[in-house]
């Protein structure tokens, strides 16, 4: 078990490294953010006192060692744009962003996994072709899309949620509705496959033979033998909570991560930039990490075979 773990996480400490050079190198080669900060028509002492402040001047090879060096001390830099710290501009805009995700898988979780128990359990119906449906609707409509339609009904026509900002309950209502959509599509379509798999096994057959109520074998012998594909999908969506983010909080003006990111590479603030990649790599792949080792304590043959 130790041995699975270390692997584990070692191959989750290269892959951070790896998007953090990966995105260091490329936002430096791609376009001179100077230009962008300071404008094309900036004087040439200007840009040159600019790149000797930030070390732009210097060697690739020097400014990734420098960034390093950075990093092990726990430090992002600090944006080119207002002087601050790049951590603390983050830790700003995280609270929002984990707040809207959090609603939304909330919802996602609350609707979508019901949806299809009830679906598997109907196989073949009426209800369960029209689960199906909405559930193709929700992961294949794109987010921004759905968020203007959203906006377009409930805010100009209708009146009656706001259309962005923050400040009271209804303003989550259409962001977390919109993020949380694709997500429980995604969870239907997969509990509805995963139950299947296990309504047929013998021991759902024992378990009737021996007269086990119905709902208790529903929750306490098919759900917890088809958690694996449901577990893998909860994983994998939350640790794209802030790179899911990114279109949501455009359109509805969310002051979290995702629209900082986007303000960031308008502008070419390069240190905001690569400290959210990282963080947005770092979700996804710890979000990951413990998926894997979840389904080593919901099988452990997974452990045994790795």
């Amino acid at each position: 078990m130790t041995r699975f773990w270390l692997v584990k996480i070692v191959r989750t400490l290269l892959t951070l490294w790896f998007v953090l050079t990966f995105a260091f190198i490329v936002l430096r080669t791609s376009g001179d953010p100077v230009v962008a900060l300071l404008g094309a028509d900036a004087r040439p002492d200007e840009v040159a006192q600019f790149r000797s402040q930030w070390g732009l001047d210097r060697p690739l090879y020097e400014q990734y060692a420098r960034y390093i060096a950075q990093m092990a001390t726990g430090q992002f830099g600090i944006s080119y744009r207002d002087g601050r710290q790049v951590i603390d501009i983050i830790a700003e805009r995280v609270p929002w962003t984990l707040l809207l995700g959090l609603v939304a898988y909330l919802i996602a979780a609350l609707v979508g996994i019901p949806a299809g128990i009830l679906a598997a359990l109907k196989r073949g119906s009426t209800l369960d072709r029209l689960i199906m449906t909405f559930a193709v609707f929700g992961f294949a409509l794109p987010n921004f899309f759905l968020g203007i339609l959203m906006i377009l009904l409930f805010s100009l026509t209708l009146q009656w949620l706001p259309s962005s900002g923050t400040g009271t309950i209804w303003h989550f209502l259409m962001p977390a509705i919109t993020l949380g959509t694709f997500t429980a599509g995604t969870l239907a379509r997969f509990t509805r496959s995963a139950m299947l798999e296990v309504l047929d096994r013998l021991y759902m057959r024992a378990a009737a033979a021996k007269g086990v109520p119905h709902w208790k074998r529903i929750l306490l012998h098919a759900l917890p033998n088809a958690a694996i594909p449901i577990v893998t999908i909860i994983g994998l969506n939350l640790g794209q909570l802030i790179a899911g983010a990114i279109v949501v909080e455009t359109v509805f003006a969310w002051p979290g991560v995702g629209r900082l990111l986007v303000t960031a590479v308008s502008s070419r603030d390069l240190a905001v930039v690569q400290a959210l990649v990282l963080v947005i790599a770092a979700t996804m792949v710890v979000a990951n990490l413990l998926v894997d080792l979840l389904y080593g304590l919901l099988d452990p043959r997974i452990r045994v075979a790795r």
